[in-house]
């Protein structure tokens, strides 16, 4: 027989490992973001509005926009942020992180993807405001670069095969 509770009472009890679900915590948020590789490069894009002053990098992408596909969801937050068309192939990283203090938590997935129309643009504007540079770093100065999650350049650059997993770990700004 299956218990019914409301949500309220959901996040107050325990489950089955005994965890009780603090108030502050939330459903992750899931986002999708593009692995894309050209003439031996890896595009990053800023993690973080100019604004917080943070050197931080990432593959461009964002938040999943509910009754879209996973796909579309990220051909259209790859073109917001850099202005190129791709075209999404097959999952290579699931990748989470969280705020241990505000119970923010997302899970992202990488795809690998090819780009299909447009070109870097350094005059391109993100609309949301928050990609203001956008490049290909090569794999030396990747060496160089701060970018999360930590498997990404090794997926990036590796072979093709199952999907990796980046586990859970606190944020980083």
């Amino acid at each position: 027989m299956v218990k019914r509770v409301d949500f309220e009472t959901f996040l107050k009890e325990p489950c089955v490992t005994g965890h009780i679900w603090p108030m502050k915590s939330r459903f992750p948020r899931l986002a999708v973001r593009a692995i894309i590789v050209q003439d031996d490069a890896l595009l990053l894009v800023n993690a973080y509005p100019p604004s917080r002053g943070s050197d931080l990098r990432c593959a461009p992408g964002g938040g999943v926009a509910a009754g879209r596909s996973l796909p579309d969801n990220l051909q259209r937050e790859v073109h917001e942020e850099t202005g190129l068309t791709i075209r999404v192939g097959a999952l290579a990283l699931v990748n989470e992180f969280h705020d241990p203090d505000n119970g923010f938590h997302q899970v992202e997935l990488f795809f690998r993807c090819t780009i299909v129309g447009g070109a870097i643009d350094p005059a391109w504007r993100d609309p949301g405001n928050i990609v203001s540079q956008r490049r290909f770093f090569s794999r030396p100065e990747l060496d160089l670069v701060r970018l999360k999650p930590d498997k990404l350049r090794d997926v990036a650059f590796g072979p093709v095969g199952p999907a990796q997993y980046d586990p859970l770990e606190n944020i980083v700004r």
